[in-house]
């Protein structure tokens, strides 16, 4: 009989293991569905807003649930705690190796390399200077006191003793007629 039960063990094991896996999977599931959410606001929220980092936490806690799934406590809160504590190791954890870790840069193909040349600065100041010619006196003067001079249109208006109603409307004008004259001009 010894004999015939130590046959009879692996088969046994395998099924132990099946169903335990099928818990482990129903486990991970449960988790998801219950705590995915806020499991992953938190995960943004350690992670700067870091979309893809905070996914990667979700995913690499529940693993680690999925792994433990038979020595976790199954209250609701004592296991949102612990996967609360698992994200958050996982997050300094990755913290760490990045501030160890040298920044990483993409190759750049030497085609793609371009000299800087003042003269491409040049002829596009050039062009705008030309296009700024083409607008009224008064559009011209809303345009370079709210995008050159970084003044709001309240200020502009009290500086020109109009309206702010007007000086939006110059500078709506405005940045029409440039549109228009910058593509002209390619």
């Amino acid at each position: 009989m010894g004999r015939h039960t130590r046959a009879l063990r692996p088969a046994q094991d395998q099924e132990v293991a099946a169903e335990l896996n099928d818990a482990s999977d129903d486990l991970a599931k449960a988790l998801y569905q219950e705590f995915g959410g806020s499991l992953m606001a938190f995960a943004l929220r350690l992670t700067g807003h870091d979309r893809q980092w905070a996914e990667d936490v979700v995913q690499e806690t529940l693993i680690k649930a999925w792994r433990n799934a038979d020595k976790l406590d199954r209250r609701p809160e004592m296991l949102r705690a612990w996967l609360f504590t698992v994200a958050r190791r996982i997050v300094i954890d990755g913290w760490r190796s990045r501030s160890v870790r040298p920044q990483e840069l993409e190759e750049i193909e030497s085609d793609a390399i371009t000299v800087s040349d003042e003269s491409d600065r040049t002829l596009a100041a050039m062009i705008v200077y030309e296009a700024l010619q083409g607008l009224s006196p008064e559009q011209r003067e809303a345009i370079q006191q709210t995008y050159l001079r970084d003044r709001t249109v309240n200020e502009v208006a009290a500086t020109l003793g109009v309206p702010p109603g007007t000086v939006k409307s110059r500078i709506h004008h405005a940045v029409r007629a440039l549109r228009r004259a910058l593509r002209e001009r390619g």
